[in-house]
C-alpha cells in the first residue's frame, strides 16, 4: 500500500466524516490513491480545471456522482460545494488535489477539517 493510500484510509477516512476520498496527481491528471468503490477516474480532469477556473467553478458549481453541487466557497486552494445534506471537499497542494465527499449523517467541518489538515502535512513534505 502506497503512503497516499495509507493518508486516505488513516486520516480522512476513519474520522467517519469521509464518505469517499481520492488524491490526484495534477501533473499527469492520475489518481494517485482513492478509497474503494470511490470512482472518480471519469472526471479527474473536470477537478484539475475547476482550480484553473475559480470564477466558473463558483458560479456553475460542480456535477459529481450524479449530484449537482452548489459552491459555498472557492479559492486558489479550495472549494467547498454541497448538495442536499451531501459535500464535496477539493483541496489543492503544488502536487495533488484531495477530493472528498461526506454525507448527511456526518459532520461537514470534521471533513473539511481532515483534508485541510492532510494537505498541510503534504505541503509541508513538498517543500
Amino acid at each position: 500500500m502506497n503512503r497516499l493510500q495509507i493518508f486516505i484510509d488513516d486520516c480522512l477516512i476513519r474520522t467517519k466524516h469521509v464518505e469517499g476520498a481520492a488524491i490526484l496527481t495534477i501533473k499527469n491528471a492520475s489518481v494517485a490513491a482513492a478509497s474503494a468503490r470511490f470512482n472518480i477516474l471519469p472526471q479527474v480532469r473536470m477537478f484539475i480545471d475547476c482550480f484553473k477556473h475559480i470564477e466558473v467553478t463558483r458560479e456553475r458549481g460542480l456535477s459529481f456522482q450524479d449530484k449537482s453541487y452548489t459552491c459555498v466557497r472557492a479559492d486558489r486552494n479550495s472549494v467547498y460545494s454541497k448538495s442536499n445534506g451531501h459535500g464535496l471537499i477539493l483541496v489543492k497542494t503544488a502536487l495533488y488535489i484531495i477530493v472528498a465527499t461526506y454525507n448527511e449523517n456526518m459532520y461537514p467541518s470534521v471533513c473539511v477539517e481532515a483534508v485541510e489538515k492532510l494537505a498541510d502535512y503534504l505541503r509541508e513534505k513538498e517543500k
